[in-house]
């Protein structure tokens, strides 16, 4: 007797769709913020274009202490302190466990949405097919987020979206100057590839169909393997079809494409003595894309705002990676793969293109946001994308408290927003934190430059370091004129937002999250030594009296937020020490 297969029905708060780091860090902000989340992937694991299938390094803002903090920085260190090998299946893990260990987010793993029911312009549910449990799941939720990359939600829901290239007439961009307008060409997709290096040489043996180069074939994409930085992403093609239903045709031809390049880098007269001794360890057979449809949001992002440092009243993130475009016609043309124009180093992304303008309870995080082509050359890239699911996520719980659309959240409540991501150390550029009126009021003491722990940034900014350097064992103390109850303490430590003190690699110093081709005998990588390692944290009683409220042996993250309760005199903060660094440097301590 035929049955059927099962369905079944969920019904959370925020449905998230897609799970590459845009849509973990937007289920890991949801849930931490009260919110019942379902994250629903189609892949068997998290990460996206940076997991273990693609193998992409997390890119971002450029320039001195421009690296992404929050949830990003989390993940960052949580494998610095677990993945000294920089090992794919242990980053992998780290993905996972991040979403595991967060008891308000439901994981689905393999699930592939396709379908969805609508309520007027509200989504009402969405359904998908789980591939290992032969079972369709349907997910019920006020809000939704759309992080898949592709939109996927998009063609089901009829959001509006966009695909391909602007011409200079539509935001006067002036990259677009030579563009027809209905233009549908688009960045193309990658398959990577990774090699070791072995202590004796290594053959290699193409298959039959793998495509055959010579150097004449290979302008501007020769590879260079003594160069750490290198990781073959110039294989790419599928710009100049159809970025999503030409995949699989696309994924064939980038593996003949992967063999052949190895081929020559192995065989060819001209490069098999020096590489005689590296060895293929990885091919990609996923590829991992850059550019298909765009969500259209209340405002589209273009490149006169990125060049404009994007100073918006509802800045909810920052960009700082060069609009760096790549030839649609890819790996098949001759000319240089892709062109780098200038963007500054921050850059503020609004609020606004993180939400659907026709869809009313649809947001979106990641390479699909509301911006023009030109933008998303910058804004494509993973650490953005991190920082841009922080803020859905955050803006989606707020909704839910406060009965919200999303355009509601930027209506009503833009500045708690704001404020929630700064105190979540999601930095935003052109901005202060506000500080707690206690920390505000109190007497702070304890070392030179002491008042900077409480000037509301939590990095170095141009030439101000906006931090304090002190010896281990000082005691920093906040002291209230009366006893002050107090609900917690915000620490915020030194993580090295430039990774200075990271092994070289080749003779390079190498700040990516993880290694695409190892040579032999390349060191551990480590905690950054800045990082404070051991400390206490205080209460001193109205009758002088000393209460230990936390002790830290091994620390490891740079924000700690530290849960009190009850009344004090003072509360002091004692670093004991380091992951290396002779004395310690902190950027913000506070108690509200």
């Amino acid at each position: 007797m035929k049955t059927g297969f099962q369905r079944i029905h969920h019904r959370v708060d925020f449905c998230i769709v897609g799970g590459g780091l845009a849509g973990l860090a937007a289920a890991v902000a949801a849930a931490r913020h009260g919110a019942r989340v379902a994250l629903v992937q189609e892949r068997p694991m998290l990460g996206g274009n940076a997991s273990s299938e693609i193998r992409m390094w997390v890119c971002g803002a450029q320039g001195e202490n421009m690296l992404e903090t929050g949830i990003l920085e989390e993940l960052m260190l949580e494998n610095y302190y677990r993945n000294p090998d920089k090992n794919y299946s242990v980053w992998d893990g780290v993905l996972y466990e991040l979403a595991r260990k967060e008891e308000n987010i439901e994981l689905f793993l393999n699930c592939s949405i396709n379908a969805c029911e609508m309520d007027g312009c509200r989504i009402k549910s969405v359904t998908g097919w789980q591939m290992t449990t032969q079972q369709y799941h349907t997910f019920e939720a006020a809000l939704f987020a759309d992080c898949s990359g592709d939109s996927v939600l998009a063609p089901i829901t009829g959001a509006e979206f966009r695909v391909g290239r602007e011409c200079e007439k539509e935001f006067g961009e002036s990259i677009g100057r030579n563009i027809a307008p209905g233009d549908t060409k688009t960045m193309g997709m990658s398959c990577m590839i990774q090699a070791r290096e072995e202590g004796r040489p290594c053959a290699f043996i193409p298959p039959a169909w793998a495509e055959h180069y010579t150097p004449a074939d290979l302008p501007h994409r020769i590879p260079n393997l003594s160069n750490a930085h290198e990781n073959f992403w110039y294989l790419e093609i599928g710009g100049d079809g159809d970025s999503i239903a030409d995949t699989e045709k696309k994924r064939d031809e980038l593996l003949a494409m992967a063999y052949g390049l190895w081929d020559f880098v192995k065989n060819d007269p001209s490069q098999r003595e020096k590489n005689k001794n590296w060895r293929l360890d990885w091919v990609g057979i996923l590829p991992g894309k850059r550019e298909s449809r765009r969500y259209v949001g209340d405002y589209m992002l273009n490149q006169n705002d990125v060049e404009a440092e994007g100073r918006f009243e509802d800045t909810v993130a920052y960009g700082g990676w060069p609009m760096d475009d790549h030839d649609p016609g890819g790996f098949r043309n001759t000319i240089r793969p892709n062109v780098n124009y200038h963007a500054p180093s921050p850059y503020g992304i609004p609020y606004r293109c993180l939400y659907s303008r026709n869809v009313e309870n649809l947001f979106c995080a990641g390479r699909n946001i509301s911006v023009t082509h030109w933008a998303l050359s910058s804004t494509r890239v993973m650490g953005t994308c991190a920082l841009l699911g922080q803020a859905v996520g955050t803006a989606a719980a707020i909704a839910i408290k406060e009965r919200l659309s999303p355009r509601g959240v930027y209506e009503k409540k833009l500045s708690l927003l704001r404020r929630t991501l700064m105190d979540d150390d999601s930095y935003l550029p052109f901005q202060t934190r506000e500080i707690p009126e206690i920390s505000r009021n109190a007497m702070l003491t304890g070392c030179e430059n002491v008042e900077t722990l409480r000037d509301g940034f939590d990095r170095p900014v141009g030439e101000i370091d906006h931090g304090c350097r002190m010896e281990k064992g000082t005691c920093i103390e906040y002291r209230f004129p009366a006893p002050v109850r107090v609900s917690g303490a915000r620490i915020i430590w030194d993580s090295d937002l430039n990774r200075t003190d990271q092994p070289e690699v080749q003779g390079t110093r190498f700040s990516h999250n993880m290694m695409c081709n190892k040579p032999l005998n390349f060191g551990d990588f480590h905690v950054p030594g800045s990082m404070v390692r051991a400390y206490r944290l205080e209460g001193v009683k109205e009758d002088g009296s000393v209460q230990l409220l936390h002790a830290a042996a091994n620390n490891y993250q740079r924000l700690n937020q530290i849960p009190i309760s009850g009344a004090y005199r003072a509360i002091r903060l004692i670093p004991e020490e380091t992951w290396g660094s002779r004395d310690v440097h902190l950027f913000s301590f506070e108690v509200y």
